[in-house]
């Protein structure tokens, strides 16, 4: 019989939370008269938040077998996927080499050409032609499969399972084993949700928790659905030390079950423990979109990780939750795709490999900032839609 999982057992516990959260804050602290307070409860709101929530319990039964069949060298879908990759890589150099020839009046820049000294680059976009089509869709695909493929040979091969099996120690149970599962787990989650802020391929998985413009327990319960199409470290490193698997399973989930109760406006502080703990105030400054509060506070259950590696920011100013453009939709498609959408539409006018990687690799704002770089100048013809406003939190 299969062992139940922790975060659904919770669920009864979360959804009573919620019902004290909601009394607590209208009846012990009830808002002023037309008072809008993000701690609150909006409708709309809660149900895309409760929606994702269990759109992310359901999602591994889809999204597991599919990384497993997307597997290069595995099965015949993982080498037909490469093979597209390889097909849309051909491609889209080929209409790299003819656009540059066309830009240089039918000739290759001299050898030696710095960037700087050619033109500025001629984006897909500026000009809609069957070559430039094309190559931008090429592009998108060449570099959507190269990631797919990366991220199921990443999964198959660090699962805790697998590295169980080839771990030089014996597994060990008993009380030490298991608090260094959730202590070891604590630290990977750091790094994995700092990598999560500074490289758009798992920002875009990761916006989805960023996106409500509320802060409530319901917001804790916004969870993404692509969490495997993603490169991040692996959990299962801790098997590979002798941490049983089931050890390894139950630290993920008392990690999550943890931070539930960090979103919330209803708890100011907690003392003391606020020096060494993850607690509301601190997750409630990692939430908000001003400058300051940008890519900080990273720890789930210890903030210690972020005092130690430089990303801790306390609570000062008032925060203002969301992301720095906020995508003012409730629509469960847009909340789950809309920065997908965006790195393919950067891919899609990027003239260079380079560009083309670095927008789905680099940092959010990097690849915000290089878009304004290479799109039209002011005033310029654009034959097609312009790329939509950023996103990022």
């Amino acid at each position: 019989m299969a062992r139940p999982d922790l975060t659904v057992l919770a669920i009864p516990a979360f959804v009573g939370a919620m019902g004290v959260e909601y009394w607590w804050m209208h009846h012990k602290r009830p808002a002023a008269p037309d008072e809008d307070r993000p701690g609150d409860y909006e409708l709309n709101d809660t149900f895309a938040s409760l929606s994702m929530g269990i759109g992310s319990l359901i999602a591994p039964f889809v999204t597991g077998p599919l990384v497993r069949r997307l597997a290069p060298g595995t099965t015949r879908a993982g080498t037909a996927l490469m093979a597209v990759g390889a097909a849309a890589a051909v491609v889209t150099t080929v209409g790299d080499v003819l656009r540059q020839r066309r830009a240089h009046g039918g000739e290759l820049p001299e050898a030696g050409t710095l960037p700087s000294d050619a033109p500025q680059p001629t984006t897909v976009r500026s000009r809609v032609d069957a070559l430039g089509l094309l190559t931008s869709g090429s592009a998108v695909a060449a570099v959507g499969s190269t990631a797919v493929a990366a991220a199921s040979v990443w999964a198959l091969q660090t699962s805790a399972t697998r590295l169980a099996a080839i771990s030089p120690f014996r597994q060990r149970t008993g009380a030490v084993p298991y608090l260094l599962a959730i202590a070891g787990w604590d630290f990977i989650y750091y790094w994995n949700h700092r990598t999560a802020h500074e490289s758009r391929w798992l920002w875009a998985v990761h916006v989805v928790h960023h996106s409500s413009e509320r802060y409530n327990l319901s917001t804790a319960l916004r969870q993404p659905v692509a969490d495997g199409f993603t490169l991040s470290a692996p959990y299962g490193v801790l098997a590979l030390l002798g941490i049983p698997p089931r050890y390894i399973e139950d630290a993920r989930a008392l990690n999550l079950i943890y931070q539930f109760w960090i979103h919330t406006e209803a708890v100011r502080s907690i003392g003391w423990l606020e020096k060494v703990l993850n607690t509301p105030s601190h997750h409630r400054a990692h939430h908000g979109s001003q400058r300051q509060y940008l890519d900080i506070n990273h720890g789930s259950i210890l903030i210690l990780w972020d005092k130690l590696f430089g990303t801790f920011e306390p609570e000062v100013e008032r925060v203002r939750y969301g992301l720095t453009r906020n995508i003012d939709s409730f629509n469960l498609g847009t909340i789950a795709t809309h920065e997908w959408r965006d790195i393919a539409k950067d891919i899609a006018t990027a003239p260079t490999w380079s560009d083309r990687f670095g927008f789905l690799l680099r940092g959010p704002g990097w690849a915000y900032e290089r878009r304004e770089k290479l799109a039209p100048p002011s005033g310029a013809p654009v034959a097609a839609e312009r790329v939509s406003e950023p996103v990022a939190g």
